[in-house]
């Protein structure tokens, strides 16, 4: 529910009705929350934390894909985003696979389906920005541009952290 949620901020924005698409985007965030919880009161599955990572990417990229075809003259700083989402999700998602192959565990975002790899834009950290982009549309290329950066920081941490670990 929270992803078709999620995915209803990309037309909304495409539409420049930005601030239906961030109470769209609020809404994902409120059920993503509730539904981990849940799965930490009751019973985790690997179903579940495959879907919780996966949708989320999608969610992500949808909302940059509505700012593109809302804004197409700044249509390639979206898709330098977007390009930088796959450097963030592929090194955390590899990180995982291979922490799970050699029994590495960690506590310390609390009880996960996976190995967590923390990093400089996380999921707060990439709320933060496609709120900002919600509230300051014009600006959204500048949002593109830094957080892309923040991505590739975070990718080449988590790369540097494979090297020193693996």
């Amino acid at each position: 529910m929270g992803f078709v949620l999620g995915l209803g901020a990309m037309p909304l924005i495409a539409l420049h009705a930005y601030e239906a698409a961030l109470a769209m985007i609020l809404l994902n965030r409120l059920c993503d929350g509730l539904d981990g919880a849940v799965a930490r009161f009751s019973a985790m599955t690997d179903l579940g934390g495959f879907l919780d990572i996966v949708l989320d990417f999608i969610f992500y990229s949808a909302v940059i894909f509505g700012f593109v075809l809302a804004q197409p003259e700044h249509a390639s700083y979206g898709a330098f985003l977007i390009f930088s989402f796959i450097g963030t999700g592929s090194s955390f998602l590899a990180y995982s696979t291979f922490a799970a192959k050699r029994g590495l565990t960690t506590s310390l975002r609390g009880s996960k389906s996976l190995y967590y790899l923390g990093g400089l834009t996380e999921g707060f950290e990439t709320i933060l920005c496609l709120v900002l982009m919600c509230l300051m549309p014009s600006s959204f290329w500048i949002f593109a541009i830094i957080f892309g950066c923040l991505c590739w920081l975070t990718t080449a941490i988590r790369i540097y952290t494979a090297v020193k670990t693996l």
